[in-house]
């Protein structure tokens, strides 16, 4: 029997568009450790079982968070609503953990990690595995901690853009695309 060939090499660039007709929510992962939180947006966010409450979350290996998460044993998500677009903004950028989280208001879970205020709902997560998968990092976390937040509509981003749900059945497109 004779090995199946490698796949053909995908074009990444092809790669992310096709992916960018994936509509995702759009949340915070943050953890601290002492003093210094640490945070950033994350869109690859799953829930994973109901037996106990678990979540894994996709990180880059070269984010800033990921050592956090790691000294800290612990990280959270917050949710995002369509009105705190500005915070995904700001948490998706590259600037030091100080600068990330200067005026935001926010609260610490159990255990520590910060959670967004406003946010739909959050999460604080044990971290209980972590899986090296090519650039990035699955972080895998029994869930220890939950809150419920206010109703509003979601933060939702889709081809590479961000969008708002209009009731149930409609996605709202921004103008403004990257």
């Amino acid at each position: 029997m004779t090995p199946d060939p490698p796949p053909p090499a995908i074009d990444p660039d092809r790669f992310r568009a096709v992916m960018a007709r994936w509509a995702t929510g759009v949340s915070v992962v943050t953890a601290r450790v002492g003093a210094d939180p640490a945070g950033l947006t994350v869109n690859a966010l799953l829930s994973v079982s109901l037996e106990p409450p678990a979540v894994l979350v996709s990180l880059s290996r070269d984010a800033d968070t990921l050592p956090v998460v790691e000294r800290s044993g612990y990280f959270a998500a917050s949710f995002l609503s369509a009105e705190q677009r500005a915070l995904s903004e700001r948490f998706a950028r590259t600037l030091p953990s100080a600068e990330k989280f200067r005026d935001v208001a926010a609260h610490p879970a159990p255990h520590g990690s910060p959670l967004l205020d406003g946010a739909l709902a959050a999460l604080e997560c044990r971290l209980r595995t972590r899986v090296p998968a090519f650039d990035h990092v699955l972080l895998l976390g029994e869930v220890v901690h939950v809150e419920v937040g206010g109703e509003a509509a979601p933060l939702v981003y889709y081809r590479s853009a961000y969008a708002t749900a209009e009731g149930t059945d409609r996605l709202r497109l921004s103008a403004r695309r990257p």
